[in-house]
């Protein structure tokens, strides 16, 4: 089986190679140009934000005709795809997936809505790459990746509200009424519909990381689990954050990775949150 994600999945490069999957990439517009999510590391990416300011580029989705060609490349395998994309209520992206896999006769392609993004969509890409490698049938892995969904949280605070505002996902009023107050949202991807939900705000990043602490250990208690602190260019409070979940969380696993650039649109450097699933559902599907 072969596995298709997309950049939103924030999978190290490294990882991609080792897992033996396909990433499709996100765009980003600059005034000048436009580059593949693939080809700006993330300090290039915040240099060039910073130098923009107070524009932000623009972001979008892979075309059907991009997924066209990774289709018809890894039909050429013979072997069944599984696609696994960012929340259909977040991106468009799973849609140009599904309308090109529909041009597609053979091998089988199946398209999985993640519901989610960023460390929670790249654990369900995980799962499934050890899934798959252990004969697992799709039905089963369907089945697996929906159970990782409903047990998954993905949860993060922002130091300004500047770069929502200016992309147009809040209200310049709002943005000014908490850039005034000093607020600092803490914001999860609601497992019913796969769009953002505010959990809390806070007044400082402080008290929004203990938030994210008190909002985890309430999820999961003693459970082991596997957590993935992420953060756009704030390794200070990302390593903050770890250390924070290390003492609320009984974690089995614990990273620090970047996210990419593709989300730093919309949130600026000033981005830290956390992954987190069950360790057990990642055991059960073969994962070391």
């Amino acid at each position: 089986m072969k596995i298709v994600t997309d950049s939103a999945a924030d999978i190290p490069v490294d990882e991609i190679a080792s897992l033996g999957i396909t990433v499709a990439p996100l765009y980003i517009t600059f005034p000048d140009r436009t580059v593949s999510s693939a080809d700006i590391t993330p300090d290039e990416f915040y240099n060039q934000l910073e130098r923009l300011a107070p524009r932000i580029p623009t972001t979008s989705q892979p075309s059907q005709g991009s997924f066209l060609d990774i289709y018809n490349e890894l039909a050429k395998f013979g072997e069944e795809i599984l696609a696994i994309h960012v929340s259909s209520g977040l991106s468009g992206t799973i849609q140009s997936s599904r309308l090109a896999a529909k041009e597609i006769t053979k091998p089988l392609i199946t398209v999985v809505d993640s519901m989610t993004l960023s460390g929670g969509e790249r654990f369900q890409v995980i799962a499934a790459v050890a899934a798959a490698k252990a004969g697992w049938a799709t039905s089963k892995i369907i089945s697996m990746l929906k159970g990782l969904q409903q047990k998954t949280e993905v949860i993060y605070t922002l130091e300004t509200l500047d770069y929502l505002a200016r992309g147009g996902r809040i209200g310049r009023v709002e943005a000014l009424a908490g850039s005034l107050l000093k607020i600092k949202p803490v914001i999860n991807v609601n497992k019913d519909d796969g769009k953002y939900s505010t959990v809390g705000k806070a007044r400082t990043l402080q008290r929004a990381q203990g938030m994210i602490g008190d909002h985890l250990a309430t999820v999961y208690g003693d459970v082991p689990v596997w957590v993935c602190v992420l953060h756009g260019r704030f390794e200070a409070q990302a390593e903050a954050l770890a250390a924070l979940l290390r003492e609320r969380l009984r974690c089995a696993k614990l990273e620090i990775l970047r996210i990419s650039p593709v989300l730093g649109v919309h949130t600026g450097p000033g981005i830290v949150g956390a992954a987190v699933v069950p360790m057990s559902l990642m055991t059960e599907a073969g994962v070391a």
